[in-house]
């Protein structure tokens, strides 16, 4: 199979024989042949990793080791620092933190997971910009750290209420392993990282683990009646359900962390007045919007009918204005709430809970409500 807009093979992880095997349709992802659905399709499998635990291959993300030349975790966590405006100085030993690199001009560049395992960082980054933030961390770091792409690791996620049960059968440790907690563990006797998050809003874990044994492993969690297998159309409809960005969609290099909603992600370290606060590429204009506020701003759309709105629809503040507001950055059927839910960015003026905008949609005006976010509550284990 070849990607649609040239003629470079698609990548395949290294589950591709077992996605076959369980009637995965596969499609063109990020440069990668990936599952969109099983037999089941994407409803069940939605449903299914609500009320147990579904299995998803996520091995076409990129895993980086990063570690400082002095040998200092320490000295690697500031050198993130530079590219990042998170404090990942204060991440502990066995811990894990969500970051963003930025740009000069205070856009992402990528969203990417921090995990301190003590030695080094490992860094999980988005599939399509995992080249990308490979070239940046060289260019930026090579002077004080060791980057290292783990490119004969997979990943898992296994995510839902029932992750955990189905994961202590292989690994009694991981039950006592919290909300973000990250690091090495044995699963069924596999050198294995296993962080406790995902991205669903369910409780759930990543698990990175050899390539010559992901299939391994991924069978005897398929073993457990629990544990379905989940293609990226459930995946969509889950994270969206949670109110998660997708990068591309969500967040690009036109927004900043403000703009997306995302300030909770950012310690007080890292703003002003904080210990090491700036510092981090477009931190002038990140700081000035926590200072003043941003002109739009991400929300949370319910649309009052039961049509879905979808991405690049344009949102208008009455239902006759000829003046666009913003945009519908990611849109689809909620089946959890047997409702259509989206995102997108308005301007501050209309991004109260409850403020009535309109999506134009085939020709007509579709009202929508601004909601809060997570559509459907998480359950994340504290």
């Amino acid at each position: 199979m070849l990607a649609r807009d040239d003629l470079t093979p698609l990548k395949r992880t290294p589950l591709q024989a077992l996605h076959f095997s369980l009637g995965g349709k596969m499609v063109p992802f990020a440069g990668y042949e990936m599952p969109v659905q099983y037999t089941p399709g994407v409803l069940r499998e939605h449903l299914h990793t609500r009320a147990a635990a579904g299995l998803f291959d996520v091995s076409h993300m990129g895993q980086i080791a990063v570690g400082a030349k002095s040998g200092r975790i320490e000295d690697a966590a500031l050198a993130l620092e530079r590219l990042v405006p998170q404090d990942v100085a204060g991440i502990a030993p066995g811990r894990q933190r969500y970051a963003q690199f930025t740009n000069d001009d205070g856009g992402i560049l990528d969203d990417l997971m921090v995990a301190n395992f003590g030695e080094y960082l490992f860094l999980v980054v988005n599939a399509a910009c995992k080249d990308a933030d490979e070239a940046h961390l060289r260019e930026r770091l090579s002077d004080v750290c060791s980057i290292e792409p783990l490119g004969d690791r997979a990943l898992l996620a296994l995510q839902g209420p029932k992750a955990e049960a189905a994961l202590a059968k292989l690994c009694a440790e991981v039950s006592a392993m919290r909300f973000m907690d990250s690091g090495p563990r044995k699963i069924a006797g596999l050198d294995c990282f296993v962080s406790r998050s995902g991205y669903t809003g369910e409780d759930g874990f990543e698990i990175s683990v050899p390539a010559e044994h992901a299939e391994q492993l991924a069978k005897l969690l398929l073993v457990n009646s629990d544990v379905m297998p989940i293609g990226l159309g459930a995946r969509d409809s889950l994270r969206l359900e949670a109110g998660l960005c997708l990068y591309g969609h969500d967040i690009d290099t036109t927004t900043t962390p403000v703009e997306a909603a995302l300030e909770w992600s950012i310690q007080k370290s890292r703003r002003s007045g904080g210990t090491r606060a700036g510092g981090f590429p477009g931190a002038k204009k990140i700081l000035a919007q926590f200072a003043n506020g941003a002109t739009r701003r991400r929300v949370g759309l319910r649309p009052q009918g039961r049509a879905p709105v979808r991405e690049g629809a344009v949102l208008f503040a009455d239902a006759a204005s000829s003046e666009p507001i913003g945009t519908v950055t990611s849109g689809g059927f909620g089946p959890s709430l047997n409702a259509p839910v989206a995102m997108g960015y308005v301007p501050a003026s209309h991004a109260a809970t409850g403020t009535l905008v309109f999506a134009e949609v085939r020709g007509q005006r579709l009202p929508l409500r601004v909601a809060a976010t997570p559509f459907v509550p998480n359950t994340y284990k504290r």
